[in-house]
């Protein structure tokens, strides 16, 4: 079985995608490596890494069709949809929003005369590229106008987990925040890396983000990006770690290489040994 490891953060600019991306080149020079961008959102690994996409599948939702005829305007269906994608007004048929719909299926449950049937909805696409022959990549990417990702980073992940045993190491990029499409993506991993910095924010969604990871049982380890940038808000990031026995494994200085570099979509021109302790790290783990 591969290693799985997740880099995620709660704060969005920390250098998770960076961070993915080296982390993957650096374990490909030894190792066969998957890297899957579960940022549905904004993938961007692809940009970072000049992949050329091939779409793999196009992921679809199941969502409610209401059979009117049969509807006798209770409203039930609107009261167990928590994400508001039913608009009920008394005496009216519902309204269906269906950008807000994430394919619960409460409404069918509830729905006293079985007015609600199925239907189908494209959310998203998969997409898969061959960086080398020993990385590849897979990417998510939600349809404009769609709300919720969860489902789209979970279609992300069983194309992964069919994909698996052809390879030595998993890293999952995850979304900023602590949100359920995080959640989907940390789900499984073998240990997560929390990316942060020092700044007020990073600190705070540090903490967040440790205490989701804790509250999954999933075991974590920072890493302090731009480590150079205020001394005493590294202090805090190292306390903030301290409080949740999460090791820190790596920092790395804020270098105008590494910004050229990634704004150039050149990686390869990172120092290595900025990130190596990092690699070597994963390969003990």
């Amino acid at each position: 079985m591969p290693k799985t490891i997740a880099v995620t953060g709660g704060k969005g600019g920390t250098g998770k995608s960076t961070i993915s991306a080296l982390l993957a080149i650096g374990l490909s020079k030894e190792y066969r490596v998957l890297l899957a961008d579960a940022d549905a959102d904004c993938p961007n690994l692809h940009i970072i890494l000049k992949a050329k996409r091939k779409l793999l599948s196009e992921v679809k939702q199941t969502i409610p069709k209401w059979d009117f005829s049969k509807c006798i305007k209770c409203g039930k269906c609107s009261q167990v949809c928590k994400e508001n994608a039913i608009v009920f007004v008394k005496g009216k048929y519902p309204i269906f929003v269906k950008e807000q719909c994430v394919g619960c299926n409460a409404c069918r449950i509830v729905c006293p005369t079985k007015a609600i049937g199925k239907a189908e909805q494209k959310i998203g696409s998969l997409y898969f590229s061959e960086i080398s022959s020993n990385l590849h990549l897979i990417s998510s990417e939600m349809l404009i106008t769609y709300e919720e990702t969860g489902p789209i980073v979970n279609a992300l992940k069983k194309e992964v987990s069919k994909l698996e045993d052809k390879y030595d190491f998993i890293i999952i990029d995850t979304a900023a925040g602590t949100h359920c499409n995080v959640i989907s993506a940390l789900l499984g991993v073998d240990f997560a890396l929390a990316v942060t910095e020092p700044t007020p924010l990073g600190a705070h969604d540090l903490s967040l983000i440790l205490s989701l990871t804790k509250k999954l049982n999933i075991p974590a380890f920072v890493l302090l990006n731009k480590a150079n940038m205020a001394k005493s808000k590294a202090e805090e990031i190292r306390s903030i770690a301290a409080q949740f026995s999460a090791e820190i494994v790596s920092e790395i200085p804020y270098d105008k290489k590494i910004f050229e570099a990634y704004s150039s979509a050149n990686l390869e021109k990172i120092p290595e040994s900025l990130y190596k302790p990092l690699i070597d790290f994963i390969k003990k783990k």
